[in-house]
């Protein structure tokens, strides 16, 4: 497996003890902690990446006393390619973590929280590096428990506490559909090792299909499918937002990185497989961005924006899908390949985007942007990366976001003729439209109500901008940006080994089909580069023409009214008024009106307010139900040792006679 790779993990699993150890109020657990992490992350990084540009594949294996199979690690293309976002977003949000939490030195217990943090970084690796079923649902367990007591940080709080406990149920809920399929599988392979499964390549539709299922719905409970996403809403902005950021750019991609692998034991895939995930990722895509530009709170709204971009990734991996079962590689290729590489591009610009927000946040300590505004004159440098972020999120050139999701477009594109895979290309495509209009619409609500116009409380109007240690992780972000859309055409010979392992192609004949989309990459690079370098020459020939001479301010034309105010500004909910009115059916969003009155009106108000409606129609009566039934059985609950003795007795009676 190479000592580099568990040298790694032992770093950061090791500053995690040292800030445990450390203790309670101490500031050096937030400085080792943080440390260690960035370190680890480091040298994690060079074994991922030699995986990935040599083709190598790592593995490490040793006998156990577990049933089922041996302890087995490995690191392959795939593995390695969801290794690098892990590690990227986990170093840098650890640096800026170490800032963020510098408030909390002598309130909370630091080094307990820098302990789960390295907790779950080392868990997330073992999860794609897992070759073995037993060890992946272990380490699976401990990123959900250890992403749990990252959320309730703030546990004081009733809606953290209630937030972390909608995550757990939720992740517990999803990893009962998990065992259920690891033992499936082990029963027909006699094995719990990954090895047998691939080995197997199960084909029988009355095991694959079951399995495709438990897996969509165990890994996409993680990874935040509409309907089962409701927890994400919830937990997002309730963590620490270095936490947010790791969860929502990299925690969440473990379930695809898990459906994806699953992928790889089950052949040949079924049609209505990538008919499903279409269905899937059109549903989460859509929905995903209607609920998050009725949004308010900041991080609310981002978090409803990763359930948008996991469902771009859901569309790319049912194109691929589809591409694979009706013999199309040029749609496989470009489908799976649009979809992990996706997975990358989110990991960047939503970690950005989440520390923006976190930076917001520490500068003027609230997330409602209604009280927020002209935050670009006081915060520079966020509201630049922010900017950056946004241009990336909404997949416009010349950022990242636009890469991932011009493979899905072309693969859609391709195939839109052909009678097995036209509906499916032509949903792609006219969702995907919706989605990115929806979505520009949305970040231009979140960049005008909070970074431009004037500031709506004193708390906006006294913020600050964070200093180097918050700001150079989110400029590592932005470049990083940059970097992944300026690489493309390089990127996507790097994406033929693993598109392969997945689709069932030779590497050889994925480079061939995705030739299709190399030129018109090159393009869009050199035209990005061409509008930066225009944009640079424009701002150095307006700085040399104002050199030396005065500049002025003066207020903008204020449409006759004589004393404008911060009121008179758009906010959140007027702004995103007619868009969400044309969608009320689905999003059902209660309006609270005061019209003006007279001439002069004294008083007026406008006020949206937007419940996920999957969680007020599905989730709570349904728990409701649940806790009514067991209310019911109270009567059973005796309180004497005899009866539960009994109550095992009977349990075992019965568990035996059916075993007969």
């Amino acid at each position: 497996m190479g000592i580099l790779f568990w040298g790694s993990l032992a770093m950061i699993l090791g500053s995690g003890m040292a800030s445990l150890v450390l203790g309670r109020f101490s500031p050096w657990a937030n400085r080792v902690g943080p440390f260690g992490v960035f370190l680890g992350c480091l040298m994690g990084l060079a074994p991922a990446m030699d995986v990935i540009v040599t083709g190598t594949v790592m593995s490490w294996s040793a006998a156990w006393r577990m049933p089922y199979g041996a302890l087995s690690c490995r690191i392959d293309a795939l593995s390695a390619f969801f290794l690098i976002p892990i590690f990227l977003v986990s170093g840098v949000s650890a640096l800026y973590g170490s800032r963020y939490l510098k408030i909390h030195e002598t309130t909370k217990n630091l080094g307990a929280s820098w302990f789960f943090y390295s907790a779950l970084v080392v868990s997330m690796a073992l999860v794609v590096v897992a070759r073995n079923g037993v060890l992946f649902l272990v380490v699976w367990e401990i990123m959900s428990l250890a992403s749990f007591f990252l959320v309730t940080f703030e546990h004081e709080k009733e809606s953290v506490r209630q937030a972390g406990w909608i995550y757990l149920t939720a992740t517990h809920l999803g990893a009962v559909f998990l065992m259920v399929m690891f033992v499936w599988l082990a029963r027909e392979a006699g094995s719990m090792d990954f090895d047998r499964f691939e080995a197997m390549r199960f084909h029988s539709a009355a095991i694959a299909g079951p399995v495709f299922i438990l897996a969509v719905i165990g890994f996409g409970t993680k990874a935040g499918f509409i309907p089962f996403h409701v927890w994400l809403p919830e937990a997002h902005p309730a963590a620490p937002s270095h936490v947010s950021a790791l969860m929502s750019g990299v925690m969440i991609k473990t379930g695809i990185y898990g459906l994806v692998r699953t992928l790889t034991f089950l052949s040949p895939p079924q049609i209505w497989w990538g008919w499903l995930l279409v269905g899937v990722g059109l549903t989460s895509g859509v929905i995903g961005v209607l609920f998050a530009l009725a949004q308010h709170d900041l991080k609310r709204l981002l978090a409803y924006h990763s359930v948008e971009n996991i469902g771009i990734i859901a569309l790319g991996l049912g194109l691929g899908l589809i591409g694979t079962a009706t013999h199309q590689p040029v749609l496989a290729c470009l489908g799976f390949g649009g979809g992990l590489l996706h997975v990358l591009n989110h990991a960047l610009f939503k970690g950005l985007l989440f520390l923006g927000a976190g930076s917001v946040l520490h500068a003027t300590g609230t997330r409602e942007m209604d009280r927020l505004g002209g935050l670009i004159k006081r915060m520079p440098w966020t509201s630049a990366t922010f900017a950056a972020g946004s241009v990336a999120i909404c997949g416009l050139p010349p950022l990242n976001g636009f890469i991932s999701e011009f493979f899905i477009y072309v693969g859609a594109y391709h195939v839109l003729g052909r009678p097995d895979a036209s509906i499916p290309s032509a949903g792609v495509i006219v969702g995907m439209a919706m989605i990115g209009t929806l979505a520009v619409a949305c970040f231009t609500k979140v960049l005008g109500v909070v970074f431009l116009g004037e500031p709506r409380t004193e708390a906006a109007a006294t913020a600050h901008e964070s200093d180097w240690a918050m700001r150079m992780p989110m400029v590592a972000l932005a470049l990083g940006c940059v970097a992944v859309a300026a690489a493309a055409p390089w990127i996507v010979g790097l994406m033929s080994p693993i598109v392969a392992g997945v689709a069932g192609i030779s590497a050889q004949a994925v480079t061939t089909h995705l030739q299709i989309i190399q030129e018109p990459l090159e393009s869009v690079t050199w035209i990005g580069l061409l509008l930066v370098f225009g944009i640079a020459i424009l701002a150095m020939l307006r700085k040399r023409l104002l050199a030396g001479r005065p500049i002025g301010r003066a207020g903008t034309w204020d449409c006759g009214y004589a004393a404008p105010s911060a009121r008179m500004q758009y906010t959140s909910s007027s702004y995103a008024k007619p868009l969400i009115h044309l969608f009320d059916g689905i999003l059902q969003t209660r309006t609270s009106y005061d019209a003006p009155v007279d001439l002069f009106p004294a008083h007026a108000a406008l006020h949206t307010h937007t419940e996920d409606v999957f969680r007020r129609r599905i989730y709570e009566p349904l728990f409701h139900a649940v806790d009514r039934f067991r209310g019911s059985l109270h009567w059973m609950q005796e309180g004497r040792v005899q009866v539960y003795i009994l109550y095992i007795a009977v349990t075992l009676v019965v568990l035996l006679i059916g075993g007969l």
